[in-house]
């Protein structure tokens, strides 16, 4: 009987199980879509059941998409967005709601750190920003505001190690996720009382919970948990890993040559280096799956769900025909762009801070210099290069520490339009390179679990034996100047906008006299 490898990827809005080979040959995915819940501006919220019932249910699909034994599953391991929390008591049930990585309720205490000057103070252990989504600021949200739940619950979890915890009743941190909250020290890889005490956090320092290793095998699927998915009660299940690291391990992210980016929910853009980051200049430094590695990482909420949000809101809705014959909008989307004419500028900028920015906390999305003219490739091209000037913004950060790559490898949804391959490419004046597959953050996990699993003795191994190119999107040398210019009216106009901002925040309803 051969063997296989189950990922389980669990974002933000969806949760997808994918089954390989032990060589990464994908076999068969299946997704479970949880609603995500805003019950006022700022607070981005989803029912935490709901989130593990979609995950069994992916499972369970998958399973019965490969037709194979439940038995020949070797290893499982997850992963999952990073930050937010997961509040649960002893037995792994939700006391609230799981809140995810682009709330921001929290951001007025992460104001009051950044003017009392915390961050410098913390960086030095914590090597990243601080942000209104992370569990240190979030714990300090609860504590003001709802100490019932923290009184009720027993551990404070990340999104996978939730689900981990689902299938093996044991609850674990995984060591790449918790490095990014801002509640370690990066470089012992070991909480710190210290930063606890700094964030006033101190009495929540019981719902930490032990700290494992991505590739450490962290329990056994329940009898419960075996009834919910269908796997076999007693299946390994690994640590798993932070979703950026698994993105990069099914990149072949596994020295310092590389750089990959990951354009969905987040755009990510990411290295792995020996020698940690500690600066102001980068957005984080985390602990890396492989051993002896970070993972340097440049991000904001800037990146493909601004599309998304465009397609729901002005485009699905009169988008019925070509769904019958099997093209998605996104597709359609795609022909649009590509109808539009790459070499001319239609002076349209799109600023792509629907959910956060890399400008400042007050920048909104926006659309500029429109004219009646313009097409909808037009808009949406505006749409798809204000996202690769968003993740070029980044990638130029993070060459201030390191040399320009050879070429970038992109995962995420971007990655699957022609369309936006070519202004990567175009943008960056690189190649883009594509790797095949279509859950790369499944596949990650697959990674962890074949190492877990003793199929590998190495991550470089796994990697080396698991991931391929699928594509590569060479640059058009000539329009090189043209993407100079549009990139440098891009910036200027944030710099612009810099004080306009706060004008947009929504006024106060008019009451009379």
């Amino acid at each position: 009987m051969s063997n296989y490898l189950l990922g389980i990827d669990c974002g933000c809005t969806v949760s997808k199980a994918a089954i390989f080979t032990v060589d990464g040959r994908e076999i068969a995915v299946s997704g479970s879509k949880v609603e995500v819940i805003s019950p006022q501006p700022g607070y981005i919220e989803r029912d935490a059941n709901g989130v593990w019932r979609a995950a069994a249910q992916a499972v369970r699909q998958v399973l019965a998409q490969a037709g194979i034994d439940p038995g020949a599953i070797v290893c499982v391991a997850c992963t999952g967005h990073g930050n937010g929390l997961y509040l649960v008591d002893r037995f792994g049930r939700p006391v609230r709601h799981a809140i995810l990585s682009t709330d921001s309720r929290a951001r007025a205490i992460v104001d009051r750190w950044l003017a009392e000057g915390l961050d410098k103070l913390v960086r030095p252990k914590t090597m990243q920003a601080l942000w209104p989504a992370q569990p240190n600021a979030l714990l300090a949200w609860l504590q003001a505001h709802e100490p019932q739940s923290l009184a009720r619950a027993r551990w404070v979890l990340m999104c996978k190690d939730f689900v981990r915890m689902r299938l093996t009743g044991q609850a674990a941190g995984e060591l790449t996720d918790w490095s990014g909250t801002s509640l370690l020290d990066v470089a012992r890889g070991e909480y710190d009382d210290g930063l606890l005490e700094a964030f006033g956090i101190q009495q929540c320092r019981s719902l930490l919970p032990p700290l494992c290793r991505s590739e450490q095998i962290c329990g056994t699927v329940t009898a419960e948990a075996a009834a919910a998915t269908g796997l076999r009660e007693g299946t390994p299940v690994a640590g798993g890993l932070f979703d950026i690291d698994a993105c990069a391990l099914a990149s072949g992210v596994v020295d310092e040559n590389q750089l990959c980016m990951a354009a969905g929910t987040w755009g990510c853009n990411q290295y792995a280096s020996r020698q940690p980051v500690v600066s102001d200049q980068v957005f984080m430094t985390s602990r890396y799956c492989i051993p002896g590695y970070y993972l340097i990482l440049e991000g904001s909420a800037t990146s493909a769900s601004n599309l998304e949000w465009f397609v729901s809101e002005f485009l699905a809705a009169g988008h019925h025909g070509d769904e019958a014959e099997g093209q998605s909008i996104y597709q359609q989307c795609s022909q649009w762009v590509a109808q539009s004419d790459r070499r001319k500028d239609s002076g349209i900028v799109f600023l792509p801070f629907l959910y956060g920015s890399h400008a400042q906390a007050d920048a909104k999305g926006c659309l500029l210099g429109l004219s009646g003219w313009h097409t909808r490739g037009d808009v949406l091209r505006a749409v798809y290069e204000g996202v690769v000037f968003a993740h070029r913004t980044h990638v130029d950060r993070l060459l201030r520490f390191r040399p320009p790559p050879a070429s970038i490898r992109l995962t995420g949804g971007a990655a699957r339009s022609s369309a936006w391959l070519e202004i990567f490419a175009d943008c960056f004046q690189l190649p883009i390179e594509v790797p095949e597959g279509t859950e790369l953050g499944a596949l990650g996990a697959a990674i962890c679990a074949a190492v877990a699993a003793g199929c590998y003795a190495s991550f470089q191994d796994a990697t080396a034996s698991m991931v391929r190119i699928a594509k590569r999107q060479l640059p058009d040398q000539s329009l090189a100047g043209l993407y100079e210019a549009k990139y440098a009216r891009y910036r200027a106009l944030i710099e612009l906008l810099g004080s306009a901002w706060p004008h947009f925040a929504p006024l106060a309803a008019a009451t009379k006299s």
